[in-house]
């Protein structure tokens, strides 16, 4: 940091050593005060000091002899504050000097805790030690433990030679007496009396031996035990002080691990360990590991181990953690004052208790508070109950500063808040071009506000930018024109939230519109996931030239008309497009005009115009250049010519039923043909089409239009028929409980699918409206089904059949099922019933959407590094692609997508040749195009048809990222193509974030549960979210534990016959 400003071209973040914590402060910060409150200004030596973090007004010192710049610099020689700008309070730092060292709890409590693996102490015994629980041995004297040691053995050697003499002495006074006993012929009970005296004497002197050889030895053991970095209970301590005290020292808290790692040469730690690593194995060899890469961590930082205490606190400058008064006069205030106002009054209290020489417990005790006041100011909360403030919520400490979301990195440094943007609500924009949006003109002014400035300046319409502005404000006429112009070749972005993929912020010419709603080009939505039910946009200004250049080059939608993901088209019509395109070209029987001939495309076109001809009948037209199909005549409608108008010639004539997929079809091969200019002209004039003919076509539908099918009743009483036997069977124990929930719910779901059928079957009688205007093919719900604008088969089976089985809360199928229909109404029971799968459905979005941005986090970190460096790593290996893959061995396994997609956008890892004639088909690194892949694609099939499907399997080896041998990122030739071009990948591509993009994106709409079949014979199937997490994580699937759902005990009773 230093004083040098702010100029810089990189960081490094390392430990600060106490003499550079010096360094950084302006003065030691000494009292825990604030401000005053009854002046308002910072208290002396205190927290907000004016002395140490300079002056709170620009260009004043704090008593006021000095006022004005001229002073600059000079220190007031009364309250000693330097005359300099007030912002400087953002940048000094001040200091607190501990009374006693402090542990940094990073490096403590860490995983893996830093300052255990340099001491080799576990984490749990570093805790005892740092907070006063054991002693540390700091130091032994390896002298004086050899003399101690001989002392001891020479002493225990002369005791016992003392102890013998003395029982000889007492052993010859006895014999003595046994002697003149056998003389004086005394009685036999004295003399057994003097032997037994003699043998108690002898057995007493051998316990006693070994007691004081015990007593010594133990003593000796102790000694020799005593090793530095040892840890000793107190008890033990006071007993090894009073017995040897003078050879070892031990202490307590971080000042006994300051003193070790002060002691620590790194150089030599760094070869015992590594002579460790060769000579163990199992656990001590990875420990030894972790242990040198630490130390190697420290030679090579050039950072001492024993910074990792502290002796000098920093202190944050006051701008950073400040103080402001609130309405009502009570003040709010950073939680890093209180921290830092409990450690500085502990602090000052151990300095009062050491001076005064106060008893040991009492100053330990204070010095373990201190240092959990320096733990709660670094991270709160790592270590304990974290320290709270009024109301009982968690002080952010300096880590929380950092850490997480809201953390200073992710929040402020790789995330900013942009000046000119805007937000509003979207609405629907039809008659815009694909490359167009609908930009408020109030909100264009305030946007483009220094551009129409200038050019009012330049104009001659304002003499200075002060007028300028008032101008632009004051909203006259010719603000206006110029807005027009300024906005004419300056893109605008717009987003909306989440961005889930790099389509997500896209550029737009902006058309200056009334109102307050942007309006946003109907095809662009599937890439913004966008709709128009309150959905909001926010809107940025490119303001630089290369930010411009980069916009419209790179931004605009129609240079993104194409899935990065799969590089299918993501602008294809929808909704309201399709169902005005199926209308327009579907062919009625019986309209009017119907059979007549007509010499070309024109007469057709005018007999319609003229109302002799209805848009749906189909009439014959002499063919021209309208088919290649090489008949004379073309059999189309008047709805087909209007259709094939708008599109340009090069794509050919339509001459079918115009749904959903031949729309996509349609895209991708205008893209194909025309590029990005032209598919967005082709796509514009589909959209005006479709909504003319969708409005034209007058389509509605109603509840009434739905009609139960007859089978129903039918199907149904046939399944409760078939449900009633089961019952029966399970009533005579034929069947278990299991069998009979299972066999209830496979009846139920063979109902339902064929209700499902019976309503498909009946779908083209549903819907009002006579049947000559309408014609056979029905009108509304079909037609939308069927064109594929909107519903599908399973929701009019829910309007029209039956709801079906829904699950319970624990995800297991209910048997009842609902059988009633949303046309019919649903009973009170089975509205309940459908009550659950409705709250799972809300919590699951909220839960999913969470989980799935999380997991496309993890993705980004993995894959941000790939990125495309070089253009051809060279590698011989690649990928080999089956054109003809085997079947796969259950019919419960995915078919693998068709070979083209697999293979396209590819290059050749190695020449591929016919394998009858030997004629090389692609050389190596060629790229495989849809040609190529058409021909062997056609020559497996020949394989195939002679040989039957047993013939080898045909492959391709193709380059692959997986394979790519380039040092750093990826490599061109193995990449292949871009999907989102269809063009060579540029390099420089970050690669790696669009292949998160692509799977985190779909993320949010896979689902979360797992289905619960019930019974012994299904398993439970993962699928969705998890199942993806479950792959990425390469983890083995663990099945869940049932568990019941009511309480109670369980007992196993074994009967006679061994059940």
């Amino acid at each position: 940091m230093g004083q040098g400003g702010n100029d810089f071209n990189a960081i490094r973040i390392s430990l600060a050593s106490p003499e550079q914590i010096r360094l950084w402060s302006y003065g030691e910060v000494i009292k825990p005060e604030t401000i005053n409150y009854r002046t308002l200004r910072p208290e002396k030596d205190g927290l907000f000091c004016e002395r140490i973090f300079g002056p709170t007004k620009d260009w004043e010192c704090y008593c006021g002899k000095y006022k004005k710049i001229r002073h600059r610099g000079i220190i007031c020689d009364r309250c000693g504050v330097e005359i300099a700008r007030a912002k400087v309070r953002r940048e000094r730092m001040g200091h607190i000097q501990l009374a006693a060292p402090v542990a940094h709890i990073w490096f403590s409590k860490g995983t893996p805790s830093r300052l255990g693996l340099m001491l080799d102490l576990s984490p749990k015994n570093l805790d005892r030690v740092l907070y006063f629980a054991q002693y540390l041995i700091t130091k032994v004297d390896h002298e004086l433990v050899a003399d101690e040691v001989d002392r001891l053995q020479n002493g225990l050697d002369a005791e016992l030679d003392r102890m013998e003499v003395r029982l000889l002495e007492k052993t010859e006074a006895i014999q003595t007496q046994l002697d003149a006993a056998a003389d004086n012929d005394l009685t036999e009970e004295r003399i057994a009396e003097l032997q037994e005296e003699l043998r108690q004497l002898n057995l007493a002197f051998d316990d006693e031996k070994e007691d004081i050889s015990d007593e010594i030895q133990e003593q000796i053991d102790d000694m020799e035990g005593l090793a530095v970095g040892g840890l000793l209970t107190e008890s033990r301590f006071r007993d090894l002080r009073d017995s040897c005290g003078e050879v070892f020292e031990a202490g307590m808290g971080a000042e006994a691990v300051l003193e070790l790692l002060r002691g620590i040469d790194l150089d030599v730690m760094r070869d015992e360990l590594q002579e460790e690593i060769r000579t163990t194995s199992g656990q001590r060899h990875k420990k030894a590991v972790k242990r040198l890469r630490v130390v190697e961590a420290f030679r090579k930082s050039e950072n001492k181990p024993e910074w990792m205490i502290f002796t000098m606190l920093p202190v944050l400058p006051p701008e950073l953690r400040p103080m402001v008064q609130l309405d009502g006069g009570r003040f709010a205030t950073s939680d890093l004052n209180d921290l830092y106002r409990r450690v500085i009054n502990r602090n000052n209290r151990l300095k009062r208790l050491i001076d005064l020489m106060a008893p040991e417990i009492i100053v330990r005790n204070e010095k373990r508070m201190l240092q959990e006041a320096v733990d709660a100011l670094v991270d709160n909360g790592r270590r304990g109950r974290a320290v709270a403030g009024s109301h009982n919520h968690k002080l952010k400490s300096l880590s929380d500063l950092l850490r997480g979301k809201q953390g200073r990195f992710r929040q402020n440094l790789l995330g900013k808040r942009v000046d000119y943007s805007g937000r509003s609500v979207v609405i629907v924009g039809p008659e815009l071009k694909l490359d167009e949006c609908g930009l408020p003109r109030k909100m264009a002014l305030e946007l483009f506000k220094p551009f129409v400035m200038n050019k009012l300046v330049i104009n001659g319409y304002a003499h200075n930018i002060k007028s300028a502005k008032r101008l632009a404000e004051s909203e006259r006429p010719e603000v206006w024109d110029i807005l027009e112009r300024v906005v004419k070749d300056r893109p605008v972005l717009l987003n909306r939230a989440p961005t889930l993929h790099r389509l997500g912020i896209q550029a737009f010419q902006p058309v200056l519109i009334e109102g307050s709603a942007i309006r946003l080009h109907p095809l662009v939505t599937t890439a913004f996931n966008a709709d128009f039910d309150g959905d909001q946009m926010a809107v940025h200004v490119p303001l630089s030239k290369e930010a411009v250049w980069e916009a419209k080059r790179m931004m605009l939608s129609t240079n993104n008309m194409l899935a990065p993901s799969s590089g299918e088209p993501i602008v294809s019509p929808t909704l309201d497009m399709v169902l005005g395109c199926f209308y327009m070209t579907q062919a009625l029987e019986g309209a009017r005009g119907e059979g007549r001939e007509f010499a070309d495309i024109d007469d057709a076109r005018l007999a319609y115009e003229l109302g002799q001809l209805d848009l749906r009948a189909l009439v014959k037209v002499r063919n021209d250049a309208a088919s290649e199909s090489g008949e004379d005549w073309l059999e189309t409608t008047a709805g087909r010519i209007i259709f094939n108008d708008a599109l340009p010639d090069e794509l050919g004539y339509f001459n079918v039923v115009i749904d959903r997929r031949m729309l996509n079809e349609i895209t991708s091969q205008a893209h194909d043909v025309l590029g990005n200019e032209g598919t967005a002209e082709a796509l514009d004039n589909i959209k005006d089409m479709g909504f003319h003919y969708a409005s034209k076509s007058g389509i509605t539908i109603a509840i009434s239009d739905v009609e139960v099918p007859t089978e129903k009743q039918n199907i149904i009483v046939n399944a409760e028929s078939q449900i009633a036997e089961l019952d029966d069977m399970y009533m005579d124990g034929l069947v278990t409980d299991d069998d009979r929930y299972q066999g209830t719910v496979n009846i139920w779901t063979e109902a339902n699918n064929d209700l499902t059928a019976a309503v498909e079957n009946n779908l083209n009688k549903y819907g009002g409206g006579s049947r000559s205007t309408m014609g056979n093919a029905g009108i509304g719900l079909y037609m939308m089904a069927t064109s594929g604008a909107k519903g599908n088969i399973a929701q009019i089976k829910q309007m029209a059949g039956m709801r079906g089985l829904m699950s319970d809360p624990h995800g297991r199928i209910i048997e009842r099922p609902i059988k009633s229909s949303f046309r019919e109404g649903l009973s009170v029971l089975e509205y309940f019933i459908s009550t659950h799968g409705a709250r799972k459905g809300l919590t699951d979005t909220a839960l999913r959407t969470a989980d799935s941005g999380y997991m496309t986090r993890r993705l980004i970190d993995v894959a941000q590094e790939l990125i495309i460096l070089e253009e051809d790593c060279g590698t011989l290996e690649g990928l080999q692609i089956a054109v003809n893959p085997p079947p796969p061995p259950s019919h419960q396994e995915r078919q693998l997508p068709p070979f083209i997609d697999r293979a396209k956008s590819r290059y050749a890892a190695e020449a591929f040749a016919d394998p009858n004639t030997g004629e090389i088909i692609v050389e190596r690194n060629e790229l495989l195009t849809l040609e190529v892949l058409q021909r062997i694609e056609a020559l497996a099939k020949v394989e195939d048809g002679e040989e039957g499907p047993e013939a080898g399997v045909v492959c391709v080896t193709v380059r692959s990222p997986i394979r790519c041998e380039a040092e750093r990122g990826l490599c061109r030739m193995c990449y292949g193509l871009s999907l989102a071009t269809w063009k060579p990948i540029m390099i420089g591509e970050a690669v790696g974030i669009i292949a998160a993009q692509s799977i985190g994106e779909p993320g949010t709409q896979l689902t979360m549960r797992t289905f619960h079949t019930g019974g012994i014979a299904g398993s439970d199937i993962t699928s969705g979210l998890p199942r993806v997490n479950e792959l990425f994580e390469a983890r083995v699937p663990k099945g869940e534990a049932v568990l019941s759902q009511i309480d109670g005990t369980v007992t196993v009773n074994e009967t006679t016959e061994g059940r």
